[in-house]
């Protein structure tokens, strides 16, 4: 009975340590979402101040469109970064979960196993240890499955990211190529 006791402690502590890091990982990531938020709405701001200043002075037609052409620009180019550093941070939040996650199967995994045996080895009951090496196998194959889906998912994250910076270069490049051709 003891160690069953223990054992619950320990699986309990477990499960409170991982609730409190995956809060923290969450609460970090919405932090760090909020100050780029304020910093982006902060430089958006004073780049309409600026922006507004800049045509106030200007008379001739022609200029008013070629500062237009630059603003745009400009507020493109700003967005596609706003985007990209929001795109990271939550890139970052998911990997440090996933990990989170990995690291709790695989304790959960062994401690099962543990138990299984554990248990095993206190009954007397014929066919005990079949049915151990059922489960141990089960265990294995599900862990081998789990690792062949997170590979997966990271190639999947992988091949988003590269796509995501592509895209993001590639609007960023035709902007400039459209403001050029009309400045």
């Amino acid at each position: 009975m003891f160690a069953t006791n223990e054992q619950l402690s320990k699986l309990s502590l477990s499960g409170v340590e991982s609730a409190l890091r995956f809060a923290q990982i969450s609460l970090d990531s919405a932090e760090r979402l909020v100050k780029l938020n304020l910093e982006l709405s902060k430089q958006s701001l004073e780049g309409n101040v600026k922006a507004a200043r800049d045509l106030a002075g200007v008379s001739d037609p022609q200029e008013v469109f070629s500062r237009v052409n630059q603003i745009a620009s400009q507020s493109v180019e700003q967005a596609v970064a706003g985007s990209r550093s929001a795109y990271e941070i939550v890139s970052q939040a998911q990997t440090e979960l996933s990990s989170l996650v990995e690291e709790n199967v695989d304790a959960f995994n062994k401690a099962l196993i543990s138990s299984v045996e554990t248990f095993a080895k206190t009954q007397q009951t014929p066919g005990a240890d079949v049915a151990v090496v059922g489960l141990k196998n089960t265990l294995a194959a599900a862990t081998a499955a789990v690792s062949t889906f997170t590979k997966a998912a990271q190639q999947a994250g992988q091949f988003a990211d590269a796509s995501f910076k592509a895209a993001g270069q590639a609007t960023t490049e035709a902007v400039k190529a459209t403001t050029a051709k009309r400045g």
